[in-house]
């Protein structure tokens, strides 16, 4: 995507629609679960997302050492299964919820790296609207008992934190590097490779239904291939602060999109935790460059 265009754009609309586009493909992709198991729906949307992006990028025309190659691989691993756990835990928790929660992953990494307050105090906002999100979950679901189905979203989703936290460090390792989307497209590539033994068999019948294919390249577009050309730009035109604030509200867009889409609404003290989690964000990206997201930012779904 030509970044002319878009450069006349203010930054924060593009953020918005960046977001906005992610999650449109997380409720398309929701639509497809009664279908298509969620984990097969995540595995068919890396596949998308790395077929545009090599046919983008074509990275066969960069040279690639052995070091390069398998930092790639290893960061695709945790790519793919980050989505691959998102997309479980948005079959069974609601979709703003999950963003939440997921987001402890980066919150968790920032209160490591960082030695400050703010830091300190983001880790424990974080955790606190995580553990108010958790339990109105669980309250709301099977006549307060929670059930087998929440539990299973909450650890699919927790699984999904803890790999945004590695997809974070190694990110910033491969960022350093400076091979930006072409390591992306190989990331994704081989994160399709590694999850092809177990999941590409309950794909097969997507390719005999245009219908469910085209909804499978439809998500795989909206959520991966479009935000990442859009967030090359933002990212090169804002600052920590902005940043921090514009990462704050995807929780919240989230949540929009799931009402909307999806007829997720938040309740009282959901909001409340949601509040919790995006003044966590701000707390840890404000003073950090917007590299959380590096190399090329991806929030899941």
């Amino acid at each position: 995507m030509r970044s002319g265009a878009l450069d006349r754009v203010p930054a924060p609309a593009l953020f918005i629609a960046s977001g906005l586009t992610q999650y449109v493909g997380a409720a398309i992709a929701v639509g497809l679960f009664a279908t298509v198991a969620a984990p097969t729906v995540a595995w068919l949307r890396i596949v998308v997302a790395a077929v545009v992006l090599v046919l983008w990028r074509r990275p066969w025309r960069t040279r690639w050492d052995r070091r390069d190659l398998l930092a790639a691989a290893l960061f695709g691993a945790v790519l793919a299964a980050m989505n691959v756990a998102f997309y479980v835990a948005i079959d069974h928790l609601p979709l703003g919820t999950a963003v939440a929660i997921e987001f402890i992953g980066p919150v968790a990494v920032a209160a490591v790296t960082g030695r400050g307050w703010r830091e300190r105090a983001g880790i424990a906002l974080a955790a606190a609207g995580v553990v108010l999100l958790a339990g109105v979950t669980v309250q709301q679901h099977d006549g307060g008992g929670g059930g087998p189905d929440v539990v299973v979203g909450l650890i699919a989703i927790g699984v999904s934190a803890l790999c945004w936290a590695g997809y974070i460090l190694l990110g910033r390792r491969i960022a350093v590097r400076g091979s930006g989307v072409s390591s992306l497209s190989l990331a994704m590539v081989a994160g399709a490779v590694v999850f092809a033994p177990f999941l590409a068999r309950d794909a097969v019948p997507v390719l005999a239904d245009w219908r469910l294919a085209l909804a499978v390249i439809g998500v795989g577009v909206l959520s991966s291939a479009v935000p990442y050309a859009i967030d090359q730009v933002v990212l090169r035109r804002i600052g920590a602060a902005a940043f921090a604030v514009l990462l704050a509200l995807l929780p919240a867009t989230a949540a929009v999109v799931g009402a909307v889409a999806l007829r997720q609404w938040p309740h009282g003290l959901e909001v409340v935790g949601l509040l919790a989690v995006s003044g966590a964000i701000v707390l840890t990206s404000g003073r950090s460059a917007p590299a959380s997201r590096a190399p090329e930012p991806v929030t899941p779904g």
